[in-house]
């Protein structure tokens, strides 16, 4: 059971994200409406997770995005897991390049784009876990800020980037992508090649390593 704290703006959503996290068993410790209620709830009761929308009083920009990364600098060790209907491309990577070895999880998840609650909860269980997750969507959107590199890229490439940086397994991507598992090895180390990032067989190494290249 991990200690939650839900930081949304809308109040029947935040509602909503808050029975169903409670309803997988899961102890929701406080539920915000704004940024600064979330940086104070963190201080008060140090959860084992935070789940955060980007947009937030008052200006409805980045504030929910912006307090997590504060959040992650004060306490590397955060996992937080941002749930959102937008890419805020500006402070996205940096937020997520902040998930290094020996430090808290993070995500970064599109509303619209969760197929069930099941894999919204198996994603917050991850990301409390110290792993990875992202929306390969927003791997697109991000991508798009670097396009030489990446228009050396395949197609199948392309595809294969985006499962990695779900921090799916080759054995995953070769299920997802229908292909042989040394097909995908292939893949990996021609894209890492192309990027000019060093091949690893440590998955979530490989999305950090990507997710630092789309800053950088």
């Amino acid at each position: 059971m991990a200690r939650v704290i839900v930081a949304e703006d809308g109040v029947l959503i935040r509602e909503g994200i808050t029975g169903l996290i409670t309803r997988f068993g899961h102890d929701v410790v406080a539920a915000v409406g704004d940024a600064g209620a979330l940086v104070a709830a963190v201080r008060a009761h140090r959860p084992d997770i935070v789940v955060t929308d980007v947009r937030m009083p008052p200006s409805f920009t980045d504030e929910g995005l912006q307090a997590a990364i504060r959040l992650r600098q004060a306490d590397p060790d955060l996992p937080v897991l941002i749930l959102s209907q937008y890419v805020e491309q500006t402070y996205a990577a940096e937020l997520l390049e902040s998930a290094r070895p020996g430090t808290g999880g993070v995500g970064y998840l599109l509303k619209d784009r969760i197929g069930d609650v099941i894999e919204f909860v198996d994603a917050l269980d991850r990301v409390a876990g110290g792993h990875t997750v992202v929306d390969p969507e927003v791997v697109r959107q991000l991508l798009r800020r670097r396009r030489d590199p990446v228009a050396l890229l395949s197609p199948r490439e392309r595809e294969v980037l985006a499962l990695m940086a779900e921090g799916r397994s080759n054995a995953a991507i070769a299920r997802a992508l229908v292909v042989s598992e040394a097909a995908v090895a292939k893949h990996i180390g021609s894209l890492l090649t192309k990027l000019d990032l060093p091949p690893d067989e440590d998955d979530h190494r490989r999305v950090r390593a990507v997710l630092a290249y789309l800053r950088g």
